[in-house]
């Protein structure tokens, strides 16, 4: 499960029977393993698995449901027990390898701490949602089955005294044991809690932490979308910084080195230095009448300073700005080719650099721009920017990063113009359309995508397909292009 791929899909039973579908609640209750199962721990329980239900999903076992939550929202830490209460009629082997395989799972798996991270910061209702988005996640990444039963027993269990749900549990455990199907449903889970890697995928996170989760469906899947196909091209390139592409576009810069350090130690002592560097003995000479002895020896340049080695520290300044035309409304087509459609491409193929930029150019001060045209007084691709603000959502919140509207062409040139005075700046335009735009401050590159096989250049018009196995090679050249041209 630690990839795209799932486990074998389990059956999903459904209850009709109001009095079966009761019970299956009541005496799941009292399997919860994280935490000793009391009046404080039915409410939250029955609120989680009622907002899994309202969804339409089938419900796992409430006792894990609960389990899940109690370990997210870190209530186990203070109210974990050593040793649980035995359940009658409960197969021990059966307890054993719940704990081991599914508990034991969520307690090591470092994505699902993430996971607990991120829902740890909701407040109110989003709680509830985020924790049911969770639970949907590892039933289908781990194709577990579930049961579905009418959301009236629910109501109606909130509605009643949480101690008295309790003891109807426990008597029917006492009298009757477990029901065949909650064992089966355990079963179920330890079966493929052994299987399971990562309970959890890292798109899994990034809508936990953007809370795209929780919000609109299409939304939710055009990100989840675009985050795959960008794992899917990075998977296809080199870890390492490639090496500069022969003949490639150098822009001179009239950036001043203001980024530029000392790192080397004091290696001796000259008349020549800043205050700072200045030898505290050398304060003796102030007095209280002035000109004083300091001040002659400050004129004549007498005065003793400690001085570093040259070794210095440069810290470029670099600008890399995506340029989104509004053409490319026509980029809403999914070709027979490519997995999604080329706009969702675009858009990965950005996400793709900026990751790999800011691994490979760690040293340097690098912010990310993308800039969308607009058609007039018309946005064209506004989903497309909000999908953009939330994707670079971390450089935005650093404040190296930004997605802004420009009224038109000349609206790029000006930007871009403004930000070379400041950085080395690297533009990439995607269009439908070949274009010039040809810059003496700014290295260029273009991006024409009128079919599924991209087209590259360098801003004067001329573009081409690179060679590929696939469609989807050909993007993935185009993105090792991109960075040996940036690089």
């Amino acid at each position: 499960m630690g990839g795209p791929s799932r486990g074998p899909k389990m059956d999903v039973v459904e209850l009709r029977d109001l009095d079966a579908a009761k019970r299956y609640i009541v005496e799941g209750l009292r399997l919860q393993r994280a935490v000793q199962p009391s009046a404080a721990t039915v409410r939250p329980a029955l609120e989680w698995a009622m907002e899994v239900v309202s969804g339409g999903h089938p419900l796992p076992p409430i006792g894990f449901i609960a389990d899940v939550g109690h370990v997210a929202f870190g209530a186990d830490t203070e109210h974990r027990v050593k040793e649980p209460l035995p359940v009658p009629g409960w197969p021990p082997a059966l307890a054993r390898s719940y704990e081991d395989h599914v508990l034991g799972k969520l307690y090591v798996d470092w994505m699902f701490e993430r996971a607990s991270d991120a829902l740890r910061k909701y407040t109110g209702k989003d709680r509830t949602k985020g924790l049911s988005y969770v639970l949907n996640q590892i039933r289908e990444r781990a194709g577990m089955g579930g049961v579905l039963l009418p959301p009236a027993v629910l109501r109606n269990l909130l509605t009643s005294n949480p101690d008295d749900i309790l003891s109807i549990g426990w008597d029917g455990l006492m009298r009757d044991g477990p029901s065949d199907l909650q064992v089966r449903q355990y079963e179920e889970l330890a079966a493929t809690g052994r299987r399971m890697t990562d309970v959890l995928v890292k798109e899994d996170i990034d809508a936990l932490e953007d809370r795209s989760a929780l919000g609109d469906m299409g939304q939710y899947v055009a990100l989840r979308q675009i985050r795959q196909t960008t794992s899917r091209i990075e998977s296809r390139l080199p870890s390492r910084p490639v090496k500069p592409l022969i003949g490639r576009k150098e822009v001179p810069t009239r950036v001043l080195d203001e980024d530029q350090y000392p790192v080397g130690g004091y290696t001796s002592i000259s008349t020549k230095g800043s205050i700072e560097s200045l030898l505290h003995s050398q304060l003796a000479y102030m007095e209280t009448e002035t000109p004083d002895l300091f001040d002659m020896k400050f004129v004549r340049d007498e005065l003793f300073y400690y001085s570093r080695d040259e070794n210095q520290f440069l810290r470029r300044r670099r600008a890399f700005v995506f340029v989104l035309f509004p053409d490319l409304i026509a980029a809403r087509f999914k070709d027979p080719e490519l997995p999604h459609q080329r706009i969702v491409m675009i858009q990965s193929a950005i996400l793709a650099l900026v990751h790999r930029l800011t691994d490979w150019l760690s040293t340097d001060a690098i912010r990310f721009e993308v800039l969308f045209v607009q058609d007039g007084e018309k946005k064209p691709l506004a989903e497309e920017a909000t999908l953009m603000q939330l994707l670079l959502r971390e450089p935005i919140e650093r404040g190296d990063g930004l997605v802004t509207w420009v009224p038109e062409r000349a609206g790029v040139i000006a930007h871009l113009n403004h930000l070379s005075r400041l950085s080395q700046v690297h533009c990439l335009l995607a269009t439908t359309e070949p274009l010039e735009l040809e810059m003496d401050n700014v290295a260029i590159t273009e991006i024409v995508v009128d079919g599924a096989l991209p087209q590259i250049g360098n801003g004067d018009g001329i573009v081409a397909a690179l060679e590929g196995e696939d469609a989807f090679d050909v993007w993935q050249e185009t993105v090792l292009r991109t960075l040996q041209l940036w690089v």
